[in-house]
């Protein structure tokens, strides 16, 4: 969505645009080109680049020897050829002085004697420098070595090139001074295929995004191993990588050509050109360069390898340049997930589903052999939590050749539990075939409140906080005497996202357990975890409970449903879980600034028509939310996150990990002060977020 005001507060960046927000615009472009023809050549990547100007990119790369075209072989030898390149690079210098994009392209350079396949890298009608490829292929249909001397360990050099004194050499890293994380390098083509590339250096001397010039040429199965190669590149060097590829026009006397260009980040695909194209193309994706630097700052192993490497950044030469961002509202070219933790590709949820559950079922499994208990003792409310760990414990004793009767399930009602959530417990219950009983906390709870002095005792309608966790206390306090009296473990079913939002009793309470299977799982991806229960096949005849206890509303049923008989809604104090679990994801996985969070959830949730949902989402529960909304929740999130929980996670029980991102234990992806404040995020928010 384009077109939003400019909306600032005091001293802010404007929200709406990307740069405000740690973004880069990148274009690989795929232009037409014609066999040995300079001018045609030049024009055709103007044409592009015009189209990127228009479109707010900040960086476009082109592909390898793209002004003279790739398979011209003996013709790089001609002097009239290497002369017309030149002057063409020169105009495309000259015109670049109206252009937003950085431009790289691909030409022949002439340096000492000698030829160079190269990469030109223009903007504001300066060649801020030029880089050779490093390896030259010189194998099957490539003679490469024939024209053009290798580039690798060419160093500090400058060299006279389109009427400009440019930097030379494979020790470049070009950064913008006005604006934050810009940083990049550039490789070419077979650069990326040998053991040892360019891009991985330049990427420990601080380059973000890494970009490679391309003229592979196509085989049958070559796609995939590009594909591979771009994606692991961009993983291992925690970067974006930017392969840019040769297309309609290219000699095909000996080679065909299939214009794949792709754009990755951390491994993922953000974008790519269609494929055998007819005409020129290219693909856009904004790099969100300032989580790579984050992700680097947070993983240790990069910096330590930096280090083993002799420090590139040493060594590397920084090309300074002045971008002049304009910081407007140009949209967002990349995808959002409304749901981090759920995939909406099926065929990815159907795998996470099957690992996320297979994890837990493993963790329970070694916990019971390690302990040789004999039972297992889980309370079940007909909620969405209780009901997957019970999944999990039946899976894990059939794993273990226990019968399932020795799991113990005790539903126990208190003042608001619904007829309907203890139905679909006892209904849960004998379905899967556990021993199932049932414990009436009332009475315990009025002896508590009288003993105490509670209003409710007297028959005053209190239901403050005490009034909920005494009968939260009492259920917890239950489950660990019977757990002693039949040599037993307590299994928790508090999930993750009450977790991070402290919402569970400390102590004798939900918080409590022998051992937690589900204390990695977000909220918003055990609903799915159940419908891939039954999707499979898991458990036969409890397809229908489970089915009910799925569209129950989400509720700690500790509150008496008012006078017009609407119930105690989670949701309604903590936020949605959707959002809350969004939040989560981006500030403990990435450690996001509040104002970037609000940004990234406007644009995942601010239409349901726009974007991907998870396979089988209920259309009744396709929500959206406003700029308003999302701050709102997001403050809540902040302050439950930061300020009131933590004391909570410090004493959490075992449990296995889950999900990467998705973990708060002590022990584990979070160590955090317990009397910690949330003011610095609180403030950041305020200050940001119109």
């Amino acid at each position: 969505m384009k077109g939003q005001a400019a909306v600032t507060t005091s001293g802010a960046k404007p929200f709406f645009a990307i740069h405000s927000h740690g973004f880069v615009r990148v274009a690989v472009c795929t232009p037409a080109v014609a066999v040995a023809d300079p001018g045609f050549n030049a024009a055709q990547t103007l044409a592009l680049a015009q189209d990127g100007h228009a479109r707010g990119c900040d960086l476009m790369v082109f592909p390898e020897l793209g002004l003279s075209a790739y398979a011209i072989d003996d013709l790089f030898l001609q002097d009239a050829l290497l002369g017309r390149v030149e002057t063409e690079i020169e105009g495309l210098a000259a015109a670049s002085k109206d252009l937003a994009p950085v431009l790289i392209v691909g030409a022949p350079v002439e340096h000492s004697g000698a030829l160079y396949n190269c990469a030109v890298v223009i903007t504001k009608g300066k060649i801020l420098g030029i880089v050779p490829k490093s390896f030259l292929p010189n194998y099957r249909e490539f003679y490469e070595n024939r024209w053009f001397a290798p580039g690798s360990g060419i160093a500090g050099l400058t060299t006279r090139f389109a009427g400009q004194e440019v930097k030379f050499g494979t020790d470049l890293v070009f950064e913008a001074s006005d604006l934050a994380d810009f940083r990049f390098a550039a490789e070419i083509c077979e650069d990326v295929w040998s053991p040892t590339p360019p891009s991985t250096q330049a990427a420990l001397a601080g380059a973000l995004i890494l970009c490679n010039l391309s003229a592979s040429n196509i085989v049958v199965g070559k796609a995939d191993e590009r594909k591979l190669l771009c994606a692991s590149q961009s993983m291992r060097c925690m970067s974006a990588y930017l392969y840019s590829a040769a297309g309609p026009g290219e000699s095909t006397t000996d080679l065909a050509w299939d214009g794949q260009a792709s754009i990755h980040e951390l491994g993922r695909l953000m974008a790519q050109t269609e494929r055998f194209p007819s005409k020129a193309q290219m693909a856009v994706a904004d790099i969100d360069v300032e989580r790579l630097r984050l992700e680097r700052l947070r993983t240790p192993t990069f910096n330590n390898a930096a280090v083993a490497s002799g420090r590139p950044e040493t060594s590397f030469r920084k090309v300074s340049f002045e971008h002049c961002p304009t910081f407007e509202d140009v949209g967002l070219e990349r995808a959002i997930d409304r749901f981090p933790f759920v995939p909406h590709d099926p065929a990815r949820l159907d795998q996470d589903c099957y690992e996320a559950f297979n994890i837990q079922v493993q963790g329970l499994s070694q916990r019971l052999r390690a302990t040789k208990t004999k039972h297992l003792i889980v309370g079940i409310s007909g909620g969405l939590d209780s009901t997957h760990a019970l999944l999990v414990a039946c899976k894990a004793f059939d794993a273990l050749g226990q019968p399932r009767q020795d799991i113990l399930g005790f539903t126990m009602p208190g003042f608001a539990t619904s007829e309907a959530t203890k139905s679909n417990a006892w209904a849960l219950m004998t379905a899967l075939g556990v021993t199932g009983q049932e414990i009436d906390i009332r009475p315990a709870a009025e002896r508590v409140l009288k003993d105490i002095g509670h209003p409710f005792s007297r028959g005053e309608k209190v239901y403050d906080v005490t009034f909920e966790n005494v009968q939260a206390g009492l259920r917890t306090d239950y489950l660990f005497r019977l757990a002693n009296q039949n040599s037993g473990f307590v299994l928790g079913t508090g999930d993750l996202s009450e977790l991070a939002l402290g919402w569970c009793t400390y102590g004798v309470g939900d918080q409590m357990s022998h051992y937690n299977v589900n204390g990695s799982l977000a909220k918003t991806l055990i609903q799915h975890l159940i419908r891939w229960t039954v999707k499979t096949g898991q458990f036969s005849g409890a397809a229908e409970t489970l089915h009910a206890i799925l569209e129950t509303e989400i509720s700690p049923e500790l509150v008496p449903a008012d006078a017009s008989g609407a119930i105690q809604s989670t949701q309604a104090k903590v936020g949605p879980y959707e959002l809350q679990d969004f939040s989560l994801f981006h500030i403990t996985r990435f450690g996001l600034r509040p104002s970037k969070v609000a940004f990234l959830a406007w644009h995942a949730w601010r239409d349901v028509n726009l974007g991907a949902w998870p396979p089988n989402f209920p259309l009744a529960t396709r929500n959206a939310y406003d700029l308003a909304a999302i701050k709102n929740w997001l403050a809540v999130f902040l302050f439950r996150f930061f300020e009131i929980s933590q004391f909570k996670r410090s004493a959490m029980p075992n449990g296995p990990k889950v999900i990467s991102g998705g973990a708060l234990s002590p022990r584990g992806d979070w160590r955090a002060p317990s009397d910690g404040t949330a003011r610095i995020w609180l403030d950041e928010l305020e200050a940001n977020v119109p």
